[in-house]
């Protein structure tokens, strides 16, 4: 499905804010240089080749998963979680660093989750009306001011724009990994798999589910089989051939790239950038609300995208070595 821009919190997958929200943000210090206390697990990634996109069809034309092509990327580090909640809060407290969604004064929340005063949501979407504009939810308050982040410490943090992560990856000495970094690190080495762990959903002989995803009448009903409505903590499942966990679901992970559904025509072979201009960056991995009734993007080759401003309640990230 292609991104919906009927209004701030249109999107189906991601929602957006609007072009005109962006002017809400005050100047302030985005980019914190303060020593680095990451505290993230990391895993070393080797030098390789692989082909970069949707090898099975599964893939939105919008999207621009296709043409399949070949990439050559160099050694580098990667996050073997995104970044935590406790991560995150070290971050701000060396800081001081506010997020968008706190300046802003809301941000999207799912309906099922929410945990506020009715007077707190601000609207919905006609289009996704899943999605609310919550007044008070932040990355402190992922479902609403009624919520809080007791016992959930090793969850991802979620609320967090491109440009707060960007801001936490200046503070950690790192940065935001390239959507061909993201998607080899995914791969773990199975080439064309689906998955990061092969091409089935359930494979055979499997009795648990490999990730976060929505299971049940989407958007209504959630059985919750893999043990989550929400967010699960970063290390629930099972790691790939690499060592990272859960680059498919639980939450979308923002890239360094602008998002183009062209670009693979012609991105270059050796390490690609993405392209030099655009409105909105890359997203990858889906969330915990993927299911194939709606967004089946919880695939290696998936891509979704958002404006840097966007925050949200299935939106995190983890960080590469410089």
């Amino acid at each position: 499905m292609a991104q919906d821009t009927s209004g701030p919190y249109g999107a189906c997958c991601t929602p957006a804010r609007s072009s005109t929200d962006s002017e809400a943000v005050p100047p302030g210090d985005r980019h914190p240089t303060s020593r680095a206390k990451h505290a993230i697990g990391q895993v070393r990634v080797p030098a390789g080749e692989f082909w970069m996109g949707d090898h099975h069809g599964d893939g939105m034309a919008a999207d621009g998963e296709v043409p399949v092509h070949r990439v050559d990327l160099q050694t580098f580090t990667i996050d073997a979680t995104t970044v935590t909640n406790a991560a995150f809060a070290g971050f701000v407290e060396d800081t001081g660093y506010v997020t968008e969604a706190e300046r802003f004064g809301d941000s999207a929340v799912f309906h099922l989750a929410l945990a506020a005063d009715p007077d707190d949501v601000l609207g919905r979407a006609a289009s996704t009306p899943w999605w609310l504009a919550v007044r008070g939810a932040d990355w402190r308050h992922p479902e609403g001011r009624r919520s809080s982040l007791e016992g959930r410490d090793d969850h991802p943090v979620v609320h967090v724009s491109w440009n707060d992560a960007q801001a936490y990856c200046a503070w950690a000495g790192r940065r935001l990994p390239t959507e061909a970094e993201w998607e080899y690190a995914s791969r773990g080495g199975l080439g064309a798999a689906r998955y990061p762990w092969g091409d089935e959903l359930h494979p055979p002989g499997a009795s648990t589910w490999r990730c976060n995803i929505w299971q049940g009448r989407f958007p209504v009903v959630n059985a919750g089989d893999d043990g989550f409505l929400t967010t699960a903590p970063v290390r629930a499942y099972q790691p790939n051939g690499f060592g990272l966990w859960q680059t498919v679901g639980n939450v979308w992970e923002w890239c360094s790239d602008w998002f183009s559904p062209t670009y693979y025509g012609s991105s270059p072979s050796a390490a690609p950038q993405g392209p030099a201009h655009g409105t909105a960056r890359v997203m990858r991995g889906g969330s915990f609300l993927c299911h194939d009734s709606y967004c089946n993007r919880y695939r290696n080759a998936a891509r979704s995208s958002n404006t840097p401003d966007s925050s949200m309640a299935n939106g995190g990230f983890r960080t590469v070595s410089r």
